[in-house]
């Protein structure tokens, strides 16, 4: 069985789905650690109460992205991870985790990508009046939402949504969307080990 880590910043629900589904069954993985870049997040208090093991950590306590992406990677090897899942982690990915991690990052954007890449993507689609956005999970790479995409779901907009009517059905559709999509890559990758 693959061993992901997640990588959060905020309030955790998509890092709670997956270990939810993960506890079910229905996703064959094993969540070792939680990477998190904010401490004090509710993500961290998430992970104490599934007792999964986090690093959190301040980057503003770094030179430089590559000495935090180094400690991070130190992390990973400890944990023997295999795959890494971002699940509302606000910073790119740099050249350190990238190169050793090469096609095994992935990443959950709520819109339907390449439209509005990004923070903010749930209000860019309100403020350009698209009638449909949705999800995307991609594969990461140097760019800001720019990896190749590996599903999408369509989410529409109504009338009356605003910010957080729209957020909330997003967020619904990804907490099962997300988790069955790793599933899918984890499957793969064991095929090919």
């Amino acid at each position: 069985m693959k061993r992901i880590a997640v990588f959060a910043s905020g309030s955790g629900s998509n890092f709670q789905a997956i270990v939810d589904h993960v506890k079910s069954g229905k996703l064959k993985a094993n969540v070792m650690l939680l990477v998190c870049d904010k401490p004090g997040a509710k993500v961290v208090e998430r992970a104490e109460k599934e007792q999964i093991p986090a690093f959190v950590f301040d980057p503003k306590q770094y030179e430089s992205k590559e000495q935090f992406e180094e400690d991070i990677l130190q992390q990973l090897r400890h944990y023997q991870v295999d795959f890494i899942v971002l699940a509302g982690y606000m910073r790119l990915i740099g050249h350190t985790l990238l190169h050793a991690f090469a096609g095994r990052i992935v990443n959950i954007h709520p819109s339907l990508l390449p439209a509005f890449p990004g923070k903010h993507a749930i209000e860019q689609a309100l403020r350009a009046g698209v009638k449909i956005t949705g999800v995307t999970i991609h594969y990461v790479d140097e760019g800001m939402d720019t990896g190749p995409i590996i599903a999408q779901r369509a989410v529409e907009i109504s009338e009356d949504d605003d910010a957080n009517t729209l957020a909330e059905k997003i967020h619904k559709i990804e907490h099962s969307f997300y988790p069955e999509t790793i599933g899918k890559i984890l499957e793969k990758l064991e095929v090919k080990a």
